[in-house]
């Protein structure tokens, strides 16, 4: 999954997993999140996070 709008990179590993999990209704580390990467990007679209 790729996120469409920039997030916050102050955000770590715990702050975007609660992010998949509110938007998406995804446990990103657990059940339905397994197997899936979710993408996201930085304002300036010159650095990723993967999850």
């Amino acid at each position: 999954m790729v996120a469409t709008k920039p997030v916050d990179f102050r955000k770590g590993h715990d702050g975007l997993a609660a992010l998949v999990s509110s938007v998406r209704r995804k446990e990103p580390f657990t059940g339905t999140g397994t197997g899936t990467v979710f993408v996201f990007r930085s304002r300036r679209a010159d650095r990723l996070k993967l999850l």
